[in-house]
């Protein structure tokens, strides 16, 4: 395959921040970005060379999108089917249609990582009360109810501890889409960020240590402090759910450590991911730079970790008191800060986030933690 070149156009479907760091990635290597949403002046559009305005249904609208750009990919997964498939129809869309149409719905996910022999927690798809009912009694209670699409940061998600609180969550006549999962007593959450080439080379930058707060991730850490012979599992784990997706890009893969030790996947994200910012400073090559290099068919990038790293968000509450302390937080040695154009912060809103790098794990997250708390200090302390 011919591999599509610096100066070429390539095509992001979604403009949120996964895609303004695509794009300042494309473009410090030479690309044109256009951006594809149904909102103007958004994170991804400020930074591309066109940022094109219409709805994902506007099928006549996304084929002629795709028409003008070497190469389509996606910075969220939920891109409607149709959008995909039509942009697929006119030119290359990297990951392809297949790994969208699987990793949006979590009953659909669930069940190709089930069938194809990947480690998750007991599950059953529920359509009605009396599905939930029988869900609980099979798989036992506590249990999560999630609904199949568009759910994220612990939206759409119910803890169910009784067929009381079955019957609670559900109306007798809702016929939703829903998924009913065991319980997992886990103690840490780790994500495994992944590439995969036109020429099926694979690339990691191994195990990040994960930490999160009401549902939405908080702290990042590389390397992890995991235990190595487990670590190389969920590598191992990674390597075949790409092959198996045949994914060309990146993708992570997000999992709960349990009490014994067990790793259980919980989650796929068929683009860069959250977890993955730190590889901006902390690697050689940046999961962004890596999504390019893969949708476009050139050689994967050396993923070496330059110095330990740790990435804090910086969610909408940081406001909460006005303008942000902006030079304490960048008076720390080794931090950066990274903000994403959005304009308007609300309370669990994704912002920005803070980068540390240190000797150790341990230092590059203290010093991530203490310069995000520093944002919050007054400008004359």
């Amino acid at each position: 395959m011919t591999a599509i070149l610096p100066g070429s156009t390539i095509g992001v479907l979604g403009s949120g921040q996964l895609g303004r760091m695509l794009a300042l990635a494309a473009r410090r290597m030479g690309y044109r970005v256009h951006s594809f949403s149904p909102e103007r002046d958004t994170p991804a559009g400020q930074v591309s060379d066109w940022e094109i305005v219409a709805e994902y249904g506007d099928l006549d609208a996304v084929r002629r999108f795709a028409a003008g750009v070497s190469v389509v990919t996606f910075e969220f997964e939920n891109v409607p089917a149709a959008t995909a498939q039509t942009a697929a129809s006119v030119g290359p869309l990297r990951p392809g249609p297949r790994v969208l149409e699987v990793t949006q719905h979590r009953i659909r996910e669930k069940t190709f990582l089930s069938q194809n022999g990947f480690p998750v927690a007991p599950f059953l798809a529920v359509h009605s009360l009396d599905q939930l009912r029988q869900a609980v009694i099979k798989l036992g209670a506590p249990g999560i109810l999630k609904t199949a699409s568009f759910g994220y940061d612990g939206k759409g998600q119910q803890y169910i501890d009784s067929l009381k609180a079955a019957d609670l969550a559900m109306q007798p006549d809702d016929r939703a889409e829903l998924i009913y999962e065991s319980f997992v007593d886990f103690y840490r959450e780790v994500s495994v960020v992944a590439a995969r080439g036109v020429d099926k080379a694979f690339a990691t930058w191994g195990v990040i240590d994960n930490s999160h707060r009401d549902h939405i991730l908080d702290l990042s850490v590389c390397p992890s402090s995991l235990d190595r012979n487990i670590a190389k599992e969920a590598v191992e784990i990674a390597r075949a759910i790409l092959q198996a997706l045949d994914v060309v890009g990146v993708l992570c893969v997000e999992f709960f450590v349990t009490q014994a030790g067990k790793l259980l996947v919980n989650e796929l994200a068929p683009r860069p991911h959250n977890s993955g910012h730190l590889t901006i400073e902390g690697h050689m090559t940046s999961q962004f730079e890596q999504q390019l290099r893969a949708i476009c068919g050139l050689p994967l990038g050396d993923t070496t970790q330059l110095r330990p790293a740790a990435m804090a968000n910086l969610l909408g509450d940081v406001w909460c008191n006005g303008e942000p302390n902006w030079p304490a937080a960048c008076a720390f040695p080794g931090v950066k800060l990274h903000l994403y154009g959005k304009g308007s912060a609300r309370p669990g809103r994704k912002m920005g986030h803070l980068t540390a790098l240190g000797d150790t794990s341990s230092e590059a997250a203290e010093k991530a933690l203490a310069a995000r708390k520093s944002l919050l200090t007054t400008s004359d302390q």
